[in-house]
């Protein structure tokens, strides 16, 4: 009897095989038409850069990790807490949610230079602007779950004399919860992308620094390679989200 490959091993295999087959396709495409260096690297050239300075690379990294966690940390509980503040007080949502897009609507790299002027180099000017980026989306999407709550259960609830806190705590906290996992898929690799852009502005560490001066000095390898850390850093929190989202709404 033919043993089956299982659904989720058969897509994470279908997906390295593609990761594997864009580089190859790019490390032919580069040695093939002579591209120089210094407009696009190869990737067995960045990989080289990489394992030539592997302890650099691994705590710029480990600077950007944590910033984005931070951010993101910060941002889905201000989001969340928002989010729940304009459930019980219906009459401030049009207000907050003005001001919410106000901020969401402002560049975040025309602000990133005036944070890093009020609190200069260190890590707060990256975990505010990561937060910035990140809180919106999990507002948004707690609030589309509290809005989800059929109006019968809410009204059977009514019936039992429950408060309004207690609706929100045992039925609609309940409900939203898939829509936040669904707002922390996307914020997940969002908020790595948020530090970068914030390091640009200014920092003593980070992958955003090692682009920056990557940048400055015309190697792209360097930059690639810090590219490449940052996107297999996205990858790994969009995943790890998922498996945390599997474990906890098994009832889904």
């Amino acid at each position: 009897m033919i043993e089956k490959t299982p659904p989720d091993r058969a897509s994470n295999l279908l997906a390295v095989l593609l990761i594997l087959a864009t580089l190859l396709l790019w490390e032919a495409s580069v040695h093939l038409t002579g591209t120089p260096v210094y407009l696009l690297p190869a990737p067995s050239r960045v990989l080289w850069t990489l394992a030539r300075q592997p302890l650099y690379y691994l705590q710029a990294s480990g600077v950007t990790l944590l910033e984005a966690f931070a951010g993101l940390l910060l941002g889905a509980m201000f989001g969340m807490g928002l989010a729940i503040l304009l459930n019980l007080a219906p009459r401030l949502e049009r207000g907050m949610m003005s001001l919410a897009i106000l901020i969401k609507s402002t560049p975040l790299a025309a602000i990133a230079p005036l944070l890093t002027i009020w609190f200069g180099f260190g890590m707060l000017p990256k975990v505010i602007i990561t937060a910035l980026l990140t809180f919106f989306p999990t507002l948004v999407n707690v609030l589309v779950g509290f809005q989800s709550a059929e109006r019968e259960l809410i009204d059977l609830m009514h019936v039992h004399r429950a408060t309004r806190w207690q609706v929100l705590r045992h039925l609609k906290l309940y409900l939203a919860l898939p829509y936040l996992f669904a707002a922390l898929r996307v914020v997940a690799p969002l908020s790595l992308v948020g530090a970068v852009v914030a390091e640009w502005s200014g920092a003593s560490g980070g992958l955003g620094r090692i682009m920056w001066l990557a940048y400055a000095n015309l190697n792209l390898p360097a930059m690639f390679a810090a590219i490449f850390i940052l996107s297999a850093c996205g990858m790994i929190a969009y995943l790890l989200i998922v498996a945390i989202e599997q474990r906890l709404l098994r009832w889904r």
